[in-house]
């Protein structure tokens, strides 16, 4: 996993920073796990980004491949917004458990910088590159059965410029698409696992539940959702205090309800006791990266093996996918301690992100707009080289070095 806290460095544009952070959680993940580079069968990428109109991220990170003559890899890019590292995600599993699996691993990139015009939306941005091996005999597992999603039309984010890589976004909207969003995915998720296991479900049946955060506020909301979706639903574990406390609100409409602060805040407080021991610990990396876009889902997975890789064995963890525009899913994983190396201890280790985090470098405001601007005028830019000043970055980090006349990119690896 690759973490960074609007630290761009200078001579880094945001398809550079895209391409080479990619680049460095591949080749990471391979030299970690002592992984075969030959044994890689399926390789997807999620990203909102387009670099190419035509060309995929996935066949740029084939030159890590082509040096040991494996070209007999399946899968290109998914693009949705927020959601194509989960789209890529579900090809990679439903590809090991087809027919069509030659038995090697699959493996996803999730790859994104949010970056945003001068407003109240800039300093929630982020970026982050996570990769993931899927195989069998995993220590985290698909219940594939016990997924439910929503997918609508609606203008709440999308980028519509190509000259520019900033969205155009409808704050208000787009938090109402996500809650509503929610509450779609947990019903069609409630009901599939109800018609399977006999009994219905509710936040008790798991241990812990992911959300995609392109702000922890909107995190909180949303497990608050899920409690009075539950309370709805009479649910068993929801004490007389918290029914009496949600009671007043038992008679909104959907669409009263998503604009209600009163049912919002009333949510909040009788939901935060599980708030905190449920969803808290997966907020550590979107908190101190910030959105990430395709790689916030599993960024916060990443802080909750960080933080419970030692408790998590037989729990069951709800993930909540979304992409404006929209698409959405609710699913769920089993975890399990694997084998060396990969048992969730070792995993937690192999993330190292306490250290990670810790070896950020700070950057005050003002150095960051102008890092902005340079990459608004390098954006689409050609003919240029890059200062090469690698000194900031760890050593195994890949950066660029040259954008040629036919706008091709080159990388160098730092040693």
């Amino acid at each position: 996993m690759v973490l960074a806290k609007e630290s761009i460095p200078l001579d880094l544009d945001k398809i550079a920073w895209l391409f080479a952070r990619s680049l460095t959680v591949v080749t990471s993940l391979l030299e970690k796990y002592e992984i075969d580079p030959t044994k890689i069968g399926r390789l997807e990428v999620g990203s909102e980004t387009v670099i190419d109109k035509s060309k995929s991220i996935k066949t740029f990170l084939m030159q890590i491949f082509e040096e040991y003559g494996n070209t007999d890899i399946e899968g290109v890019d998914s693009t949705n917004a927020c959601y194509g590292g989960t789209a890529a995600l579900f090809n990679c599993v439903n590809w090991v458990e087809s027919t069509s699996w030659d038995g090697r691993y699959g493996l996803v990139v999730c790859t994104d910088s949010a970056v945003y015009a001068e407003g109240p939306a800039r300093p929630t941005g982020g970026a982050a590159a996570v990769a993931m091996l899927i195989g069998p005999n995993a220590p985290i597992t698909f219940e594939s059965k016990f997924r439910g999603s929503h997918m609508s039309h609606v203008y709440d984010f999308y980028k519509p410029n190509l000259a520019s890589e900033y969205p155009v976004v409808d704050g208000k909207l787009s938090q109402t698409c996500y809650l509503m969003a929610l509450d779609f995915c947990y019903k069609h998720f409630c009901d599939k696992f109800e018609k399977l296991q006999g009994r219905p479900f509710s936040i008790s049946d798991a241990g812990y539940f992911v959300f995609h955060s392109p702000y922890n506020k909107l995190v909180q909301k949303s497990f608050a959702r899920l409690f009075f979706n539950d309370f709805l639903r009479n649910a068993s574990y929801i004490d007389e205090g918290a029914k009496g406390k949600l009671a007043p609100f038992s008679d909104l409409s959907n669409d009263e309800s998503y604009q209600s602060r009163d049912l919002e805040k009333a949510s909040q407080l009788v939901a935060k006791h599980l708030y905190d021991s449920k969803v808290q610990p997966s907020t550590l990396i979107p908190k101190q990266a910030g959105n990430m876009y395709t790689a916030s889902l599993y960024a916060a997975f990443a802080s909750l093996l960080h933080n419970k890789h030692n408790s998590l064995a037989g729990k069951r963890v709800v993930m909540f996918s979304y992409g404006s525009g929209l698409t959405a899913t609710i699913f769920s994983l089993k975890l399990q301690d694997g084998q060396h190396p990969f048992n969730l201890s070792n995993i937690a280790k192999v993330m190292n992100i306490s250290e990670k985090l810790k070896l950020r470098y700070e950057f005050p405001p003002e150095k960051f707009v102008d890092t902005m601007k340079l990459m608004e005028h390098r954006y689409g830019a050609k003919e240029f080289v890059s200062s090469k000043d690698s000194s900031l970055l760890l050593p195994g980090t890949y950066y660029l070095t040259e954008v040629d006349s036919k706008y091709r990119r080159f990388y160098a690896r730092k040693a």
